[in-house]
């Protein structure tokens, strides 16, 4: 009776604990997205004319196109933390641990989106914007991994085949920023086009689940 009183209060306190790290999550990355909209350059009174914002939208186009690929990759691993997260019945500390390291490179995210624009597009910044983007993924995909070792952390309904199917889909977003590092040599527009290999990590590694489950 008293392990089963146990189990039972444990269960209720990572239930807790996961409820609190979901909340957590969602704060980190609103406050980033809204952080990062604020990345944009602003317009002087002057410039706010119908003769002068064209000079200055094409003045800062690269500053522009930044800031929203810094907005898209946010809201992409926004979208993949609640769906993984969804998939949850507890955490534990080394999930939480894990979790809480992924917010921290996202937070760094930020800060290379915003050296980026300080100090104007370079080889370090975009590596560094690359890097810390990667590792947001690569630490979402560890902590799912580790979740559902075993089933350790999973819904009683979440199939094992399922739970994989979800590790496999995700690994797009690291795939796509560490496939963006080679490409901060070659220049800014390049490196930004790159992240446009997105859909096509997504369509590659759907056909290849495809191939797994008919074989």
């Amino acid at each position: 009776m008293q392990n089963k009183a146990e189990d039972k209060a444990k269960f209720k306190r990572e239930r807790l604990q996961l409820t609190r790290l979901e909340r957590l999550v969602d704060v980190v990355y609103a406050i980033t997205i809204w952080r990062t909209i604020l990345l944009f350059p602003r317009p002087t009174a002057e410039q706010l004319t119908w003769e002068q914002i064209g000079a200055f939208i094409s003045t800062n186009i690269g500053d522009f196109l930044g800031v929203i690929v810094g907005i898209v990759i946010v809201i992409i691993y926004w979208l993949q933390n609640n769906a993984l997260f969804g998939n949850l019945q507890t955490t534990d500390n080394r999930h939480t641990i894990l979790s809480i390291l992924q917010l921290f490179f996202l937070l760094l995210f930020l800060l290379a989106s915003r050296l980026s624009i300080d100090l104007g597009s370079s080889i370090g910044t975009r590596m560094f914007e690359s890097i810390t983007a990667a590792l947001v993924g690569i630490t979402s995909g560890w902590g799912w991994a580790y979740a559902i070792n075993n089933h350790r952390l999973l819904l009683p309904e979440v199939t094992e085949q399922y739970a994989y199917r979800l590790r496999d889909r995700y690994l797009a977003e690291p795939l796509t920023a560490l496939i963006t590092i080679p490409i901060a040599f070659v220049g800014a527009i390049p490196w930004e086009i790159s992240w446009l290999s997105y859909p096509l990590m997504v369509l590659l590694l759907g056909r290849r689940r495809r191939a797994k489950m008919v074989d």
